[in-house]
């Protein structure tokens, strides 16, 4: 028998029947009565007559299926069988692909999340999928290496996220560990590098605690247009995101308290479902900023709507824009008033514990925070009046620090 050539192989037509052209030693081409082409190998093992493909004509030539049929015979001839063989290859890759960094990242990140509030979720993906997944995310969790880690922790300190950097070697650490529990990975090697790059420089928000620039601050808010959340910020100093989702129902103008829900809290998402409120008392000149805002917004669930929609609160970037277009970009953010209340206070000789609770900060001491349950409102009530009798003064440009000091 002729042995099959290209142009055979080219020029086979289809019939009414399935028919094969052999081109020798089991291997054969299979033309369907659609016109499809397949390669096909016989062969028998452990007395068994068997069949497996080898690819489809053009896709695979023949001189590439006389390759695949001869590499099949070389496992025949060290008694594996092709078959089993392809099989095996195939359970290996989807192991392989299951177990790489990005698939197991994924399943920690999908573990974890439901514990984190939405933007911290969004920014730990995000990050991941920025600076890890593009270079380790092929990569089988057991081959990456610490120098793997390193090498992006480098990367991404170079571009000037240093901060990023670091954060990035903790996620990375996690999810070595999580792959560890669930038995697949062996050890962290993410542990092996911390430390390897600079730490980052600390950065605090910007704020002001000059007493005589807070005045020229707190005169330029009195002047500005849309002035009511501008206002009443230094007074509160709450957490940007509490201050402008405020709604009305939080307020009890007749009790001069506000308070805000547990669950928009900073804390664990899990704690937020049992967490106490935050019970901000509110001073004589807060009442007042909120008696004057109450006709204009007073109809709708938010203190602060938003511009273009009413239904919703302000932007975010609201109060900080106002603080840059009043000469004030680089000295403060609305975050820096919290900031500014605190540095003030404390020197002004109030209770710690009572500044740390208005400011509703966890205590970092745990057995502490356990027994400590006092929530100092009276004494918190008179610390926000003092404060905004303070603010006052120094609106009017008739003290400092060092003369409040001194009373």
């Amino acid at each position: 028998m002729a042995e099959l050539t290209v142009l055979a192989v080219r020029n086979a037509k289809p019939r009414e029947k399935t028919y094969r052209l052999s081109a020798g030693k089991g291997l054969y081409l299979q033309v369907m009565p659609n016109g499809a082409r397949y390669w096909r190998l016989k062969y028998r093992f452990a007395g068994v007559q068997k069949m497996i493909g080898l690819g489809v004509f053009p896709d695979v030539g023949l001189a590439d299926a006389r390759e695949a049929r001869d590499t099949a015979r070389r496992l025949l001839t060290n008694n594996i069988d092709p078959s089993m063989q392809r099989r095996v290859e195939k359970l290996t890759r989807k192991i392989a692909v299951a177990n790489n960094l990005e698939a197991i990242a994924r399943q920690w990140y999908e573990y974890k999340s439901p514990t984190w509030v939405n933007t911290y979720a969004c920014k730990v993906i995000r990050r991941l999928e920025m600076h890890v997944f593009p270079w380790l995310g092929p990569l089988p969790i057991t081959s990456i290496t610490a120098q793997h880690v390193l090498i992006t922790m480098q990367r991404i300190h170079a571009s000037g996220a240093t901060e990023t950097a670091h954060r990035t070697q903790n996620y990375l650490s996690q999810i070595f560990r999580h792959a560890i529990v669930h038995g697949k990975a062996e050890r962290d090697p993410a542990a092996d590098v911390k430390g390897a790059i600079p730490a980052a420089e600390g950065t605090n928000f910007p704020t002001i605690t000059d007493p005589v620039r807070i005045g020229e601050l707190l005169r330029a808010i009195d002047g500005y247009q849309a002035r009511y959340a501008l206002k009443i910020a230094p007074l509160v100093f709450t957490r940007p995101s509490e201050l402008r989702k405020a709604e009305w129902s939080e307020f009890n103008l007749d009790k001069a308290e506000w308070t805000v829900p547990a669950i928009r809290l900073k804390m664990r998402k899990a704690k937020k479902q049992t967490a106490d409120p935050h019970v901000v008392p509110l001073s004589q000149q807060a009442l007042q900023i909120l008696r004057e805002l109450r006709p204009l917004s007073g109809a709708g669930r938010y203190v602060f709507p938003g511009e273009r929609d009413a239904k919703r609160p302000m932007s975010d970037n609201t109060v900080n824009a106002a603080l840059h277009r009043l000469g004030f970009r680089g000295e403060i953010v609305q975050h820096g008033f919290r900031h500014m209340a605190s540095t003030a206070l404390n020197e002004m000789g109030w209770n710690d514990d009572a500044i740390e609770r208005q400011l509703a900060h966890k205590d970092r001491n745990r057995i502490r925070g356990i027994y400590n349950k006092a929530n100092y409102m009276a004494e918190r009530r008179k610390m926000m009046q003092a404060w905004a009798d303070y603010l006052d003064q120094l609106r009017l440009g008739g003290v400092t620090m060092m003369d409040r000091l001194a009373e």
